[in-house]
């Protein structure tokens, strides 16, 4: 084509017209996703649509280099997966001496098993397997699955060469971590104490005393129970907690090794202070919605997305993050107020309003139709409460757990005596969940109960009937 001046002004027309075309053909494609975003069958679309749009959003790079043994930088590809095929293969077919002796030393905290699943013996397994009842023929699956076991390494710059896998459990299996519960059933048969005393959740083993002696002593046994049938105690993971302050002075070792004292430390996702508060966990609650709200942003700020949308989106991805654990913690109302504060910007934002429109919270709790974070947190409890209640076991650390139609008598008694007492302000059930403790309400209501008398209930805030560690 010739390059004159009409041919120029020619493509400058058509490119305009493509460029039309193009953009109502976008406008099309996303008109039609909102509308399905709306609908109940767009709803895996639009999570879908979030994380597509949250990896978009990371500045991802792949290393593709690695050092070897010495130190040196290896850049080409087959050295960088000869390296990372000889660490694996030596990873995964460790096995941790067996010790024969015991020896003394002081421990006192928590535990941590090093490279649990890497580290179990397969010889111990078989034996777990067959003293915990396991018929033959399904050890001998198990033997058959775990018999020659061969794997590869997945790097950046490719897949390594195979290798034997000859200690350890599958990674990844569905029945590893039912094979993992055998072995520490079996091998801490002998030194596990009940609940609270002893709690295990996989390899994080947490062991509690009433003094360091014993817990010391305790710990030590545990230790030389792991080591000697093949798994390893890892002591930079190790740390113990006083909650005691007469027994806050002096140091705690592990087999000569000074352990770690720490005044918090976080056990199935919940933080445990040393002084029985609880501002750390709440912290870390609101820490891990804004971690949420950021991972599904590109969805909750989006304008064209409506709102109630956006408020199914939060109360299924935000808010179980905020709220995950707080049914056993012992909120104040100035932690519950921070909650809600933090809430509300989230939803302020995913709004796209702010402070300065002057929306109230009831509007902006309604548009997305979102309940109180208060509300939710006090239904959890009531929900835990329930749990504890249908369990076989009926005392708790001392705490005599009553059936829920003496409890909801409490409730109605409570109620028709403030109702019938001169000077007494009416109250409903509510009003007793939201304010005072389970123990409490059981008291007064056993105290009803023996007694001819009536006594008031104490007139103080929902803050102190949280010191007990199951508040309502």
């Amino acid at each position: 084509m010739d390059r004159t001046e009409e041919n120029r002004q020619e493509y400058k027309e058509l490119q305009r017209r493509v460029k039309r075309e193009v953009s109502k053909a976008k406008q099309k494609a996303y008109d039609e996703l909102y509308t399905r975003l709306d609908t109940r069958e767009g709803e895996k679309d639009l999570y879908r649509l979030a994380r597509q749009r949250d990896r978009d959003g990371k500045d991802v790079q792949q290393v593709r280099v690695i050092k070897d043994r010495d130190g040196r930088v290896l850049t080409s590809e087959e050295s960088v997966q000869r390296r990372w095929k000889e660490y694996f293969e030596e990873l995964m077919n460790e096995e941790n001496e067996r010790e024969k002796k015991s020896r003394s030393g002081e421990l006192c905290g928590t535990e941590n098993l090093e490279k649990a699943y890497d580290r179990v013996p397969r010889e111990e397994l078989w034996y777990c397997m067959r003293k915990s009842g396991v018929a033959e023929k399904y050890v001998r699956v198990v033997q058959d699955m775990y018999e020659r076991s061969r794997t590869v390494v997945r790097c950046a710059v490719g897949q390594t060469e195979e290798f034997k896998v000859e200690v350890g459990l599958h990674q990844g299996s569905a029945l590893s971590p039912f094979l993992f519960a055998i072995v520490m059933d079996q091998l801490s048969e002998e030194v596990r104490q009940e609940s609270p005393w002893t709690m295990m959740f996989a390899d994080d083993i947490v062991i509690c005393s009433e003094s360091r002696e014993q817990v010391e002593e305790n710990l030590e046994r545990w230790r030389f129970a792991l080591e000697r049938r093949g798994m390893k105690v890892s002591h930079s993971k190790t740390e113990y907690m006083c909650v005691n302050e007469r027994e806050g002075s002096g140091t705690v070792r592990l087999h000569g090794e000074e352990v770690k004292k720490v005044q918090e430390f976080k056990y199935l996702g919940s933080t445990v202070q040393s002084n029985g508060e609880c501002g750390k966990e709440v912290k870390k609650r609101v820490q891990a919605g804004w971690n949420g709200w950021r991972k599904v942003s590109g969805v909750l700020c989006d304008r064209k997305i409506s709102a109630r949308i956006k408020g199914k989106v939060y109360r299924t991805v935000v808010r179980p993050a905020m709220l995950y654990g707080l049914e056993t913690v012992s909120l104040r109302k100035r932690q519950e107020s921070e909650l809600e504060v933090a809430e509300l910007k989230m939803l302020r934002f995913s709004l796209g309003v702010t402070r300065l429109d002057r929306i109230r919270n009831e509007y902006i709790r309604g548009t997305a139709h979102v309940g109180r974070l208060g509300d939710k947190v006090r239904e959890a409890r009531l929900r835990w409460f329930g749990h504890v209640q249908r369990r076989e076991t009926v005392e708790v650390r001392g705490i005599t757990m009553v059936s829920s139609k003496e409890l909801f008598e409490a409730f109605r008694k409570i109620a028709d005596a403030y109702e019938c007492g001169k000077g007494y302000k009416k109250i409903s059930k509510e009003f007793v969940i939201n304010h005072y403790t389970v123990q409490k309400i059981i008291y007064k209501w056993r105290t009803f109960k023996t007694t001819a008398n009536i006594a008031r209930l104490g007139t103080g805030t929902a803050s102190s009937g949280w010191d007990l560690g199951i508040g309502w």
